[in-house]
């Protein structure tokens, strides 16, 4: 449903990223597959909206990038997150949760809120 021409926000494929990645290293293939089975095809993220991503938080120092071989044999190179990945991670899924209950509450009301007073 989503993918780069419907603007999926940068903070959140990062957010995705931090998660994937706070189960050990992976490359770019492999996260971008783990995005789109997490959301149930929900978000697609292509290549050139990753790798960006990717490049963005290394440089952040997020996460460290090295060359390795993949399952299928083929050299991939390898994201793993850092300490300052790891904390990066934790306070952005903190926001994230209370950004989305937040918006999931107010999409879901059924009832006018009543304010302190009119405006």
């Amino acid at each position: 449903m989503f993918s780069k021409d419907a603007g999926v926000l940068q903070g959140t494929v990062e957010l995705l990223v931090l998660k994937r990645l706070s189960w050990g290293p992976m490359h770019g293939y492999g996260i971008a597959s783990w995005i789109e089975t997490a959301t149930d095809d929900v978000l697609c993220v292509e290549e050139g909206s990753l790798y960006p991503a990717l490049y963005r938080m290394v440089r952040k120092g997020w996460i460290k990038g090295g060359w390795g071989v993949s399952d299928n044999n083929r050299r991939a190179k390898f994201y793993k997150l850092t300490p300052a990945g790891q904390r990066e991670f934790e306070q952005q899924t903190h926001g994230w949760l209370r950004l989305s209950h937040a918006v999931s509450r107010a999409v879901t009301a059924t009832d006018l809120p009543v304010a302190g007073a009119e405006r």
